[in-house]
């Protein structure tokens, strides 16, 4: 019987390998933070890591594309987790992103449903109606709506699928045995995301977007169109500053969980998740430093801190391994 010819589909898909490589491209160019992290882990987990990266940051590009509606992106993003699906489900995809996923979660055991909460994680601006965001009084201006959650609860639950949900596929791929490394991961996850959230205050602000809780602006006195209209640091008033406290010591409360997450994922992948904590504490701690002004520039950790911890991590590997030759001299 003469075979039938292959696919398109078939004959474009990329080789593990080259997908794989594909997401490491992604990851080193558009990481920034988080790449520094990854070069610390054994290949087999560092290229699934990247995977997952790229995959999250393609649909964060879907969700972000300010070029389309919102209608549309959210049609654009289904369709492209309807692509994911078939992939998963075993099709083959000219998609490096989707092969090397496939391959990754199938290696590693990631359950599908995460993957699809990382998704819906960043879809969750598009699902909130603006008008539920509050505007500026009479007189004050035109009315601008914002995306805004009323409490700490109410944020949180976005945390989760922005932030701890990559907690929890990363662990997957990290390895642990203790369940309560997934309870660990979610709080670490929120600590990065607060962090992300001090950083990016103005940038969200000036896109209508105001990811600290009502409840806490009410409590200072500060109105969402007020932090939109900071340009820099010069009107930024003690009741702001205090505001940005606030959920600094929300992020300070939850790194101790990532502290205590170390000791409970597999040893050759401790290192990793150490430099990628001590980088975003340090990146918390740079904005405290700064009395939170996080509005004449944006805030971030320099290559040569970046630099130094990855310096420190070697030295401490190899002064181990020192120890251990020693021993068995």
């Amino acid at each position: 019987m003469t075979p039938s010819p292959p696919s398109a589909a078939q004959t474009s898909a990329p080789t593990i390998a080259a997908a794989y490589q594909a997401c490491i491209q992604i990851a080193r160019r558009e990481a920034k933070n988080f790449y520094y992290a990854f070069l610390a882990l054994p290949r087999a987990k560092r290229e699934a890591i990247c995977a997952v990266y790229a995959f999250m940051r393609h649909a964060d590009d879907i969700s972000d594309d300010e070029s389309h509606s919102r209608d549309q992106r959210r049609a654009d993003l289904n369709a492209w987790l309807e692509a994911w699906h078939q992939t998963a489900a075993g099709q083959p995809s000219s998609d490096p992103v989707f092969t090397a996923l496939a391959d990754a979660r199938l290696r590693f055991n990631i359950p599908l449903y995460l993957l699809d909460q990382l998704v819906q994680g960043t879809a969750m601006d598009l699902d909130i109606d603006p008008a539920r965001g509050f505007s500026p009084s009479p007189g004050t201006g035109p009315v601008r709506p914002f995306i805004t959650y009323a409490n700490f609860e109410d944020l949180r639950r976005y945390c989760y699928y922005v932030a701890s949900v990559v907690g929890l596929v990363c662990i997957r791929i990290f390895g642990y045995s203790d369940p309560l490394a997934e309870q660990l991961a979610e709080k670490t996850g929120l600590a990065f995301q607060l962090t992300n959230i001090l950083r990016d205050v103005r940038e969200d602000a000036e896109h209508g977007r105001i990811y600290l809780p009502l409840d806490d602006l009410a409590h200072y006195g500060v109105r969402a169109e007020y932090l939109a209209g900071l340009r820099n640091g010069v009107n930024l008033t003690p009741k702001v500053r205090a505001l940005l406290a606030t959920t600094a010591k929300r992020a300070e409360h939850y790194y101790e969980s990532g502290r205590n997450l170390l000791p409970l994922i597999d040893a050759d992948a401790r290192p990793a998740l150490w430099v990628l904590i001590t980088i975003y504490h340090r990146l918390l701690r740079r904005i405290e430093h700064r009395n939170f002004d996080v509005f004449t520039q944006r805030v971030s950790v320099p290559m040569s801190t970046r630099i130094a911890i990855l310096l420190r991590l070697v030295r401490v590997s190899f002064n181990r391994l020192l120890r251990r030759g020693s021993a068995h001299a």
